[in-house]
């Protein structure tokens, strides 16, 4: 954690620990550089007593890629989209609820988890997602997909038979369940069935999420 609050570096430190975190903490720019380089993920300020956090994000990412959430209290357009484009995972602006901070740590990290091994190949019916190649078929012929309409697909046939959360789909796919972003999922998710013209096969769960083969 960069942070050189110490009421807000003790609450997240407390909660992060009481779920079994280890913490360790740098209240300035020039200690950030000197934390163990093992960390799993790194809570990264932007206002630092000593320079700005953008310029450790940027110094981080020529040399790992460690999972980073910036929390700060800039809200500016333009440092948003400035943080996101040198590399941060997600971005949250302060003040912040400590379970939405802990819900979106949670996110970032299991989405930098290495996937299972599974199969480079699914084919249900006459349906073949080559997940290597980034191809798919129907009855022999290659679909042009977009890429969300590609990951969608990617992330179900992953897992054939198995029933995915909306949720799920959501935070691998856009990273970040928001109206806008529900909304902009459900129009992919229609146009995915509708190039795929297999109805059924892409099935809903009511109440839950959907599934890839029958």
């Amino acid at each position: 954690m960069v942070e050189d609050d110490e009421g807000v570096a003790a609450a997240i430190t407390d909660a992060l620990v009481q779920r079994g975190h280890g913490v360790v903490r740098a209240a300035s720019a020039a200690a950030a550089g000197e934390l163990r380089r093992d960390a799993e993920l790194v809570l990264l300020d932007l206002g630092l007593p000593d320079g700005d956090g953008l310029e450790v994000l940027r110094a981080l990412r020529r040399s790992s890629d460690v999972p980073v959430l910036v929390l700060t209290a800039r809200s500016a357009e333009r440092d948003i989209v400035r943080g996101l484009r040198l590399g941060a995972d997600d971005y949250l602006v302060k003040p912040v609820r400590l379970r939405e901070l802990l819900a979106r740590i949670e996110a970032v990290a299991r989405r930098a988890q290495p996937r299972a091994a599974g199969p480079d190949v699914v084919e249900v019916e006459d349906v073949r997602v080559d997940l290597g190649a980034r191809r798919v078929t129907v009855a022999g012929a290659e679909l042009t997909l977009t890429g969300k309409e590609y990951e969608i697909l990617a992330v179900l046939a992953r897992q054939p038979g198995v029933a995915v959360s909306r949720q799920q789909l959501l935070d691998e796919v856009w990273g970040d369940a928001t109206l806008s972003v529900s909304r902009s999922f459900d129009v992919h998710l229609t146009a995915l069935r509708g190039k795929l013209d297999r109805p059924g096969l892409l099935a809903t769960v009511r109440g839950f999420g959907y599934r890839w083969g029958r």
